[in-house]
């Protein structure tokens, strides 16, 4: 029988990206960039509905925490993987690596619950719109909110509490980038049957579910479109739902692929560049899609750059 005390792993390597040494500068340049353009494009979201009143609607107070998680949920992973890049040592300890998998849990799971939250407001919205103040009432919106982020913290929690209680002996190299839950889990030498029962059940109630809501609040919005079709209701729903539908089709796109489509021959490199779109590519793209695909964010940058300039000139 093994030694428990004999088995303790202090820290984990993370192979991180399949790219050739010569080509590391030239992709560690590319990730600071992609990084820099997502923090700056969703916290440019979030301080322009903070600052322009006309943004201070339940659709807008969703998308500042859309862009707020967005903006955490690049930043779980990203520093670390630009971290061992530049130094080449490609090392996490076992307590950074369990935080680091809280966090990509709880960001990760709150975009899904924050995407179905939106479905909902444009269902309401185009479906009811002589109701939609009623119904999406800021109580209402906040405790979609509310209840969002409490329950990606305790389904976070539920998993890391599982990770922490197993023990992992000989091989602590993950074929990955970051703290993957299922990379850990192959690694860990003792019975692992509790978490992956856990991940089976808990993973329908924080994906399927999700996706099948936002499925279902677009099959309405279509249903209810078609009842009165006109030229300028497909334009408005279009206009209305563009933006939504471009993330969820990004961001479910991504994971239906790479868990719900796996690839025949389990080819890791398939694996690690597809959580890479979804972890890091979608979160960039995310701003792009809601300013220029939306008047009302154009419209708040004008104004707030225009406030700064005229406070700017009247103090010169």
């Amino acid at each position: 029988m093994i030694e428990r005390n004999q088995s303790v792993v202090s820290d984990f390597l993370l192979l991180g990206l399949p790219i050739k040494p010569e080509q590391w500068n030239l992709f560690y340049a590319l990730f600071l960039a992609v990084y820099v353009t997502t923090i700056v494009g969703n916290l440019l979201i979030v301080i322009l509905i903070r600052l322009d009143s006309h943004l201070h609607t339940p659709m807008y107070l969703l998308l500042s925490n859309l862009s707020f998680s967005d903006l955490c949920f690049s930043s779980v992973t990203m520093p670390k993987l630009l971290q061992n890049m530049q130094s080449r040592v490609p090392s996490i300890s076992y307590a950074g690596c369990l935080t680091q998998m809280y966090f990509f849990l709880l960001f990760g799971d709150l975009e899904s619950f924050l995407l179905v939250a939106m479905a909902y407001d444009r269902y309401v919205a185009i479906c009811f719109p002589l109701h939609y103040t009623t119904i999406m009432s800021p109580k209402l919106c906040l405790s979609l909110v509310a209840l969002s982020w409490v329950l990606t913290m305790l389904h976070a929690m539920l998993h890391t509490l599982l990770m922490a209680r197993l023990w992992f002996c000989a091989d602590n190299t993950i074929p990955h980038f970051f703290c993957d839950m299922s990379a850990l889990l192959k690694l860990a030498c003792s019975d692992t049957r509790v978490n992956e029962l856990v991940i089976f059940t808990m993973g329908g109630l924080i994906l399927v579910i999700p996706f099948l809501l936002i499925i279902m609040s677009y099959a309405q919005i279509v249903s209810s479109i078609l009842k009165v079709p006109s030229a300028r209701g497909i334009r408005k729903a279009f206009s209305t739902c563009g933006s939504h539908l471009s993330v969820v089709s990004l961001f479910y796109g991504t994971i239906i692929g790479l868990y719900l489509c796996p690839s025949t021959n389990n080819s890791t490199v398939k694996e690690t560049v597809m959580a890479m779109m979804y972890t890091v590519v979608t979160p960039m793209l995310n701003p792009f899609i809601y300013s220029l695909r939306n008047r009302d964010m154009k419209g708040a940058l004008g104004r707030v750059f225009w406030k700064k300039k005229v406070s700017f000139s009247l103090k010169w």
